[in-house]
């Protein structure tokens, strides 16, 4: 085999499905991106023709011209390799599909950055609405889930021990107010990052003299993109914005997906993910069910959050621009984008058919209810000891039955200091009692979330 398949694995044909999504691939393909940049010049010889710059037909004919179809796309990368530059053998490909004089014209007073970098806002914005549609998605699944689980009493844990009691409709409405928050992130990078580019070679705008304004403007207009009040050549922080929220989204997901593998374990069986018959979980133990969604998110999210140095990176620019930066982007915003979209897809999947077992959360919780209930015990002593004094009592009690094998009810009453009454104590013990205000936060978030959701479905009025 004389030519090879491609080797990144989110191109890969039997593994990419766990690194990149078809949308993703369809924003990212190498014939998408040339086709965005011949958009880019079509938007920008319109532009011109609507400020008077070029003639009305001259644009007519780039537009009618600009298309990957039309155009030798073997020959373009001859060129590409032969000339070292990465769009000039486009241009002079869509010069020459032009019929008369009308490829004179194509690509008149920009530069290489101004397409390249509009062309690259169009990408962040396709991958912006696939994020949020993909929210919206998820959204569906764990709202309902989160009110259907308001009061489910469960053991609410810290650096992997029991805690205090909590509800699971507590820890539903976290995940959903931090992706509302990575929502309004992407809303905050859609008003920054999502600008054209058209500011010639080194920001004047010199090549197109007293219509520069205009056009830009109409430039925009015509993309459905920001006008920037200068160029953005040598500064990249638009673009660092974006990879850095897309990173913090796959992070979130990870968290989410995370949680529900370590609480699906055999040990807590809390969570149950769905499972499929034909799944296989091991080559050599035909038993496992094996979390692999919830890894492979953990996974993206690492890939993802390891693109964010490079963006950072990447905004240290030499004088008005140079091409450091554009080619580190040109990486970093499409790994970014396959790993945050996949992490979205598989965590939409993972949750569409997740079940909750609430016997397991009570059972366990059961049977670390003297755990759960130390700070309401020390809580109670408190009026007849103060709060110092109380934390020692049961401080002592607690670490006491842990050595010697005994409850911190038994160790409790023996305690010097100790007021509570074995009846007392006992009703103490049931960490159903302590979850406070749980599923009161929980219905908040919860209906924040919801007419969140309702807002994004609701029909635009035209």
């Amino acid at each position: 085999m004389n030519e090879r398949p491609r080797g990144h694995i989110s191109d890969s044909r039997f593994h990419g499905h766990m690194y990149a999504t078809e949308a993703s691939r369809a924003i990212f393909c190498d014939t998408c991106r040339l086709q965005r940049w011949l958009d880019v010049e079509a938007a920008l010889a319109a532009s011109q023709a609507d400020v008077g710059t070029l003639p009305r037909e001259t644009a007519e004919e780039i537009c009618r011209a600009a298309s990957v179809e039309r155009l030798d796309l073997d020959e373009i990368a001859r060129e590409v390799k032969r000339t070292g530059h990465s769009l000039m053998a486009l241009i002079v490909a869509l010069q020459h599909a032009c019929e008369g004089d009308a490829g004179q014209f194509v690509h008149y007073g920009a530069t290489t950055q101004d397409i390249q970098d509009t062309a690259q806002a169009l990408e962040m914005r396709d991958c912006l609405d696939e994020a949020e549609r993909l929210l919206v998605d998820i959204a569906r699944s764990l709202v309902p889930l989160g009110r259907e689980h308001a009061t489910t009493m469960m053991t609410g844990r810290t650096h992997a021990q029991p805690a205090l009691p909590i509800t699971f409709g507590l820890k539903v409405a976290s995940w959903l107010d931090e992706l509302l928050r990575a929502y309004e992130r992407l809303q905050q990078v859609r008003a920054t990052a999502l600008m054209v580019q058209l500011f010639g070679g080194v920001g004047s705008m010199a090549a197109f003299g007293d219509s520069a304004e205009a056009l830009l403007a109409r430039f925009a207009e015509r993309l459905g993109l920001g006008v920037p009040g200068m160029g953005w050549h040598a500064s990249r922080d638009r673009v660092t914005d974006y990879v850095n929220a897309m990173a913090m989204l796959a992070a979130t997901t990870a968290r989410i997906a995370d949680e529900i593998r370590t609480l699906s374990r055999p040990e807590l069986a809390e969570l149950v993910p769905g499972w499929q018959y034909g799944k296989i979980g091991s080559s050599t133990m035909p038993h496992k069910r094996n979390p692999e969604e919830c890894e492979q998110i953990v996974v993206l999210a690492r890939l993802a959050a390891a693109q964010a140095p490079i963006a950072l990176q990447a905004m240290v620019v030499e004088h008005e621009r140079d091409s450091r930066e554009l080619r580190t982007e040109w990486a970093s915003v499409a790994d970014v984008s396959h790993y945050s979209l996949t992490a979205l897809s598989i965590l939409d999947d993972v949750l569409a058919s997740l079940a909750v077992d609430e016997a397991a959360m009570t059972a366990n919780a059961t049977a670390t209810a003297a755990d759960l209930a130390t700070e309401q015990l020390m809580l109670r002593l408190v009026s007849h000891l103060g709060k110092q004094s109380a934390y020692e009592v049961v401080y002592e009690a607690a670490q006491a039955a842990k050595s010697n094998g005994r409850s911190i009810r038994d160790e409790l009453l023996l305690a010097e200091g100790n007021s509570l009454t074995a009846e007392e104590i006992d009703a103490t013990l049931d960490p159903a009692g302590y979850v406070g205000l749980a599923p009161e936060i929980a219905r908040k978030a919860i209906e924040r979330a919801d007419a969140w959701l309702a807002a994004r479905e609701a029909p635009v009025a035209r």
